[in-house]
């Protein structure tokens, strides 16, 4: 942990620069933020130089799950410390939201916040959009540690594949691949008429599928082209980095033949095409633009197309920026988008949600119980890119689709109980183990979560927690079987 913290003392450290950059009232917080958590790191190397630095399975998943709740406590620091949230509960909130790369705020006014406060709250997303423990078994063996117990803990999905013998290398390429499309979209965004300074923390939020912006609007003031890049990268976040890896090495086939992939993909189709077909005929065959001539009906099917698109890619890969409100949508549409939450994006990607590996497998699982009804002596096995599944992934997937719609009750539960309305429990729930950030109501785009249930909002971080690391890293913590001999 002396180590880990070490590593976000460097990220903090980088916005500390920021706020001398821009001469920010904060700057004495950053510095005071960062010596802290320096100091705490030294402190763990210390009392620890001694220990064992191998990590089994068990200690894997402690630390793993460590790792995001004392980043979390160090990384509120700089919004505490400075008064720009001051409420420990907001500020445990915001930062936990970021780190889960749920999106969620407690801000109602974003604009206020100084450039290195948006600078780390951007930061935070991005850090944890690959993953902490990702980024930390590329670092780890300078300080003589091993990664995999970690890697294999933390990666999303039902199974990860390791791109070289050495899993510190795999790291090293999967985070190669994330800052170069991160370096991609912020000169696009640049080039599409953002100043700097925006345009890297969207893009620290886009690839993260993050969605926190430096506006209050989110990108609803921004043109189309913003629409457009933002869009297209928040797609190809949600496919599976190893294989970005693979195409971008000369090895397109993996990508386009990944069922996964395939799945996913028809599924961005698909729902961009169905939202954009209810905005052509709830705000258009019925608007006067289309007896207009064929420009304004050439403008209004872009318009139709792009906010479609934009808001199925954020929906289905839980990244949560918003081009329009969707609240101001006709209900069918809004609910569409709510249904589209419980999706996710690819595994190994950084989008939340199910993830369309599991949703796979659930639906051939189904058709397969049907066909064992007319044949009940038929071994049919499920199959995944042509390879038959074992019964243990099988077990795994339906144990999680379980535990996630379990939670999602419970969760709704809560938040009644804390006074929301059950609609909007229903969607803060879903947005939460999602880690998708915006939800229906008044906590939807234009929304935030500044007058949430205190008690709420600390259930809300645990079931971010709980999402970003897909379920049992967090449940194992309470069960005899990872703390007995």
């Amino acid at each position: 942990m002396g180590a880990l913290l070490l590593i976000e003392t460097f990220f903090m450290a980088l916005a500390t620069g920021v706020s001398v950059y821009y001469s920010d009232p904060d700057l004495n917080a950053f510095i005071v933020s960062t010596t802290i958590t320096f100091l705490a790191g030294l402190l763990g190397l210390w009392f620890g130089r001694h220990a064992s630095s191998r990590v089994g399975e068990r200690e894997g998943y402690v630390i793993v799950a460590m790792v995001w709740v004392i980043f979390s406590l160090f990384g509120l620091l700089p919004y505490y410390l400075s008064g720009q949230i001051s409420s420990f509960t907001d500020a445990w909130f915001e930062t936990m939201s970021g780190f889960t790369t749920t999106g969620a705020t407690i801000l109602n006014d974003v604009e206020s916040l100084t450039h290195a406060a948006l600078f780390w709250r951007a930061m935070t997303q991005w850090l944890g959009g690959l993953g902490i423990i990702v980024l930390c078994v590329a670092l780890l063996p300078m300080f003589g540690l091993g990664g995999m117990q970690l890697y294999a803990a933390e990666v999303t999905g039902v199974n990860y594949e390791k791109l070289s013998p050495r899993i510190a290398d795999t790291a090293k390429l999967l985070w190669g691949v994330y800052i170069l499309m991160t370096a991609t979209e912020t000169l696009l965004l640049k080039w599409a008429g953002m100043c700097g300074f925006d345009a890297l923390c969207h893009s620290f939020a886009t690839i993260a599928t993050g969605g926190f912006s430096t506006k209050n609007t989110s990108l609803m003031l921004y043109g189309p082209a913003v629409h457009y890049i933002v869009g297209i990268f928040t797609f190809l976040s949600g496919i599976n980095f190893a294989l970005l890896v693979h195409f971008l090495r000369g090895k397109p086939s993996r990508l386009l033949k990944d069922e996964e992939t395939r799945w996913y993909v028809r599924s961005v189709i698909v729902c961009s095409l169905a939202l954009t077909i209810g905005l052509c005929v709830y705000y258009g065959l019925a608007n006067p633009v289309w007896k207009e001539g064929t420009i304004p009906v050439l403008r209004h099917l872009e318009h139709s197309l792009r906010h479609g698109f934009f808001m199925a890619a954020n929906a289905i890969t839980s990244t949560g920026f918003a081009a329009s409100d969707y609240m101001t949508w006709h209900p069918l549409l809004w609910v569409m988008v709510a249904m589209m939450f419980i999706t996710g994006g690819s595994s190994g990607s950084t989008a939340g949600g199910i993830k369309w590996v599991r949703i796979i497998i659930f639906v051939k699982s189904g058709v397969a119980e049907f066909q064992r009804r007319i044949h009940p002596h038929a071994i049919i096995p499920i199959k995944l890119n042509g390879k038959p599944l074992p019964y243990t992934t099988i077990n795994n997937v339906m144990a999680f689709m379980v535990f996630y719609i379990l939670l999602i009750f419970l969760s709704v539960l809560v938040f009644s109980a804390c006074g929301v309305n059950l609609e909007e429990s229903i969607g803060v729930a879903i947005s939460s183990i999602g880690n998708v950030g915006m939800s229906i109501g008044q906590y939807g785009p234009s929304g935030s979560y500044a007058l949430f249930p205190t008690f709420g909002k600390w259930w809300m971080t645990l079931i971010m927690l709980t999402g970003r690391l897909e379920i049992f890293t967090i449940l194992l913590l309470f069960t005899k079987v990872l703390w007995k001999k």
